[in-house]
């Protein structure tokens, strides 16, 4: 019982802090709000408030799934620096990396109970309850992985934080499979999403065995371009030390990743406008437009600009060592992966359709507020996932725990002489 009063009484923490605290938790409450709203009406009207049709069936939602599954396995660019090549500066970071795929997860999730339209549909894919239909359906199998690539990375979380709270080390031989296991299960999060579209023989415009790679390779571009952001925002307001090292060893890692993002889309492209098949189709509705319907060509081709344009500042070490360039990269990074794996990804698949027919999809003020307040929520969920870690991963607050004295010398060794030492721990019982 002590473990649990000492877990709640650190738990006081989430509501203390200054204003500027405050503000923001009453900014993403506002958003998640009207998203809760938009997502009553939602389930009151059906999904008819959305714009998918059955000529496009998936739309926002599922975009933004797609996306967060990369940011979730992006996890695996810290794991290995960290703990397999025991990258000093990148593994004293390597749990933020951790908490960051917990909220990928989590709203990975989110968005497909949202899509399901009412919600207690999603029993029928609960083992035991529903009919999985394991191991025949993909769906089960994306089931069993994104759940427990968030089991895996939770007791991550969780042990590394209870042994600190204890004022004691964790230890590799407990955490050091379950690392090990989630470097494979990372890759596999997005490989079994990519086979939820790969496996569609009759959408070409996923039927390609390159898709799963792209995946990964996006995925590894937008998710650590997330946390270089994260990370600079956080040393700014904690006392974590997030050295410079670590940011611009992420960076390099980025650079790869977005040579091979940028290869594997011209391969993409080669064969489709090369071959002139009939399944070119997709692909030119996208960046040409097709029967006089371009919706989404400008959107790719600003997608297309801003991926080339980070892979340039990524490449050159003057600016990918330059905060203000670095910076500038991870957002377009981010923005043309969203937009490629997002819409850009989705809708041609559907269009044209079968019988030749084009639908402009286009997502309502009802997907678009729902989508916001989960990203919203998503947001709350890591600022008090920190808020909670923060002071026990520094060394500010521990347990009361008689079996061992309090250990603040591994976060001593990161300050300089010049820096103020953290202030005194702070004992629960």
């Amino acid at each position: 019982m002590s473990v649990f009063r000492n877990v709640a009484n650190i738990a006081k923490q989430l509501v203390i802090g200054d204003k500027y605290y405050y503000m923001w938790l009453g900014f993403l409450g506002f958003f998640i709000f009207l998203g809760l709203v938009a997502y009553v009406q939602q389930l009151y009207e059906g999904l008819i408030v959305t714009a998918m049709r059955d000529q496009v069936s998936w739309g926002l939602y599922i975009s933004n799934f797609t996306f967060l599954v990369g940011v979730a396995a992006a996890a695996v660019v810290l794991v290995v620096p960290a703990y397999l090549y025991n990258f000093k500066a990148i593994k004293e970071i390597a749990i933020l990396g951790e908490m960051l795929a917990v909220t990928a997860v989590t709203l990975c999730i989110l968005f497909i109970m949202v899509d399901l339209g009412q919600p207690t549909r999603v029993w029928h894919i609960l083992p035991f309850i529903g009919a999985m239909n394991f191991p025949s359906s993909l769906l089960a199998w994306d089931v069993v992985v994104l759940n427990g690539y968030l089991i895996i990375n939770l007791t991550i979380f969780l042990y590394i934080l209870y042994r600190l709270a204890m004022g004691k080390e964790y230890s590799m031989q407990v955490i050091g499979p379950l690392i090990i296991l989630s470097i494979p299960w990372a890759v596999g999060i997005h490989t079994v999403t990519a086979f939820l579209y790969n496996g569609l023989a009759a959408r070409p415009f996923w039927n390609a065995s390159i898709l799963a790679p792209r995946f990964l390779a996006s995925a590894f571009c937008s998710g650590p371009a997330i946390m270089l952001i994260l990370f600079q925002i956080i040393r700014k307001v904690s006392r974590i030390d997030v050295k410079d090292e670590a940011i611009f060893k992420i960076a390099e890692l980025i650079a790869y990743a977005m040579c091979i993002n940028i290869f594997l889309l011209g391969a993409e492209l080669f064969k489709e406008f090369y071959s002139g098949t009939t399944h070119m189709a997709h692909v030119q509705y996208l960046y040409f437009g097709l029967h006089g319907s371009t919706s989404l060509v400008p959107w790719m081709w600003w997608a297309t600009i801003l991926n080339v344009a980070a892979l340039l500042l990524f490449l050159n070490p003057r600016t990918r060592e330059n905060f203000l360039t670095l910076n500038a990269g991870c957002i377009f990074i981010l923005i043309g992966v969203y937009i490629e794996k997002g819409m850009g990804l989705i809708v041609p698949g559907f269009v044209p359709g079968a019988l030749g027919e084009i639908y402009d999809y286009s997502p309502t003020n009802t997907e678009i507020l729902v989508t916001i307040g989960i990203w919203a929520f998503g947001a709350l969920f890591y600022t008090l996932l920190l808020k909670f870690a923060i002071p026990i991963y520094t060394g500010e607050l521990r347990f009361r725990n008689k079996e061992a004295p309090p250990v603040r010398e591994r976060f001593e060794e990161r300050l300089t002489a010049e820096e103020e030492l953290p202030p005194k721990e702070v004992y629960v019982d």
